[in-house]
């Protein structure tokens, strides 16, 4: 039974899965230090030069699963000691230099970084080159290739460098903590930090205080999620844990769709405000767009403010599988009413920290959202849901021009053309993450098959519309 995607995620799982088996008993102080021998008890390491240096880097797992660095503002950090295995970032001459006469890389480089041995055959000075890449463009035979690390070439808004000691570094002026780094680093170097001990402090204080209930607020992405079981399996899991509710996120953005719609009308032209990755890049790169982000919260506040609206002494944990959400409830706006957020990779280390087989439970349903709502998990869904509520709400002069954004590439496309006044659409939908938030870094499994069973999950709800969803929230 296969519950990851990569054997990174399976070592992160297993640090969270004992952190939070020693937070549920109460004797985490006790055996913090004892974690990276229980994880790692032999004397022989299988991916790291020692065993004392795996544990080492367990160590500082287990700090990361605890909240990481508090003087960090950013929830995606680097572990330096796991950062050291790969290769020198930067231009390297391959075996394909054929050591011509021509020399065209000697000529347009720069800084005289290039020289060649006595068959001709180039080398580049790492010292004096400046990576400009002309080299590369003029060899005839493509030889000079350009060597990036996988979180470099995963992070596409440059965020990240690599130290003269040849560790990553994540400028947190750009970072917008999408995660791709961590989903894509093969040695599990750059992680998120874990907020699982506020969820499971939530849980006990709610079981020892009747005063106030706790409530799982689910991303819609999670249908696409613990695939080796049923979904309702997973909503009774989550009361096993101990919350008193499980409310959809895609409430949430049924609420946000009815008045993102009803906002655009009105303005003329919006960016969508669901993704906060995506608002954070246009803060950060577009600062002259900003007035133009939606004005509408996320679905995950939305839902959460009414379920606080309801009952003002509730605990909110969020559930899905962006990292950036981490980041997004901290922000003033949202803070009151969100009281912590959890990935999917951290909800499976709770449920086997308290062994909560799910496969065995019974199916609990989970029945608050419309259609619509539940495909703002694909890219593509909440243009979608726009389009449809401005049907619902009779909006008919106005026409939606939408444009789609799967990824930050396309994000960075839409918005260059906006600042340019060329962009022939009235609303961006900005998804940081390549096929929208079933490609989130948190996510268990990727893939093309988490959009299938997003729209799967959606048509389970399909003969209720967005103004159904919102006239009778069922919470």
């Amino acid at each position: 039974m296969r519950k990851f995607d990569t054997k990174v995620q399976y070592r992160k799982y297993k640090v969270l899965r004992e952190v939070a088996r020693h937070a549920w008993d109460g004797t985490l102080l006790e055996k913090v230090l004892d974690i990276p021998y229980t994880i790692v008890p032999g004397k022989v390491s299988t991916t790291r030069c020692c065993v004392y240096k795996e544990r080492a880097i367990l160590g500082e797992r287990v700090k990361l699963a605890m909240g990481g660095n508090p003087d960090n503002p950013n929830v995606i950090e680097v572990i330096d000691i796991a950062c050291d295995e790969c290769p020198a970032a930067g231009y390297e001459v391959t075996s394909s230099c054929r050591g011509c006469f021509a020399h065209r890389c000697e000529d347009v480089c720069p800084k005289g970084a290039i020289t060649f041995d006595q068959y001709h055959v180039a080398s580049i000075d790492k010292s004096k080159c400046i990576d400009c890449g002309k080299c590369a463009q003029v060899c005839p035979f493509s030889a000079i290739a350009n060597r990036k690390r996988p979180c470099q070439n995963a992070c596409k808004i440059k965020a990240i460098s690599i130290t003269t000691d040849g560790e990553a570094a994540i400028d947190n002026s750009k970072c917008v903590s999408c995660g791709a780094c961590v989903y894509q680093c093969p040695f599990g170097a750059i992680s998120d930090k874990s907020f699982i001990l506020d969820a499971i402090n939530a849980i006990k204080e709610s079981e020892n205080n009747t005063r106030y209930k706790v409530y799982a607020v689910v991303a819609p992405s999670i249908s696409s999620q613990f695939t080796y079981a049923k979904l309702g399996q997973v909503v009774t899991g989550l009361k096993r844990l101990g919350f008193h509710t499980v409310v959809e996120a895609a409430l949430g953005a049924d609420m946000v769709a009815q008045a993102e719609a009803k906002e655009l009308a009105e303005k003329g032209f919006l960016t969508s405000s669901c993704c906060p990755a995506f608002v954070d890049y246009i803060r950060k790169n577009f600062p002259d767009l900003a007035p133009y982000v939606s004005h509408n919260p996320s679905p995950m506040a939305a839902i959460s403010k009414h379920i606080k609206s309801l009952d003002p002494e509730a605990k909110v944990v969020f559930i899905g599988p962006c990292t950036a959400k981490k980041m997004e409830v901290k922000q003033d706006h949202v803070r009151p009413f969100v009281d912590t957020v959890i990935t999917f990779e951290e909800l499976q280390a709770l449920f086997d920290s308290r062994d909560i087989e799910i496969t065995e439970l019974e199916e609990s349903a989970l029945d608050n959202a419309s259609y619509f709502g539940r495909i703002f998990a694909k890219c593509g869904g909440l243009a979608e849901a726009v389009s449809q509520s401005l049907k619902e709400q009779g909006i008919e002069d106005f026409v939606l021009k939408a444009f789609s954004c799967d990824g930050i590439d396309e994000c960075r496309l839409a918005l260059l053309k906006k600042s340019k006044n060329v962009l022939d659409a009235n609303f961006i939908e900005g998804m940081a993450c390549i096929g929208g938030c079933v490609g989130g870094a948190g996510c268990l499994t990727h893939g093309e098959k988490n959009k299938i069973l997003v729209d799967k999950f959606g048509k389970e709800a399909i003969d209720k519309t967005i103004t159904d969803a919102i006239s009778d929230p069922n919470i």
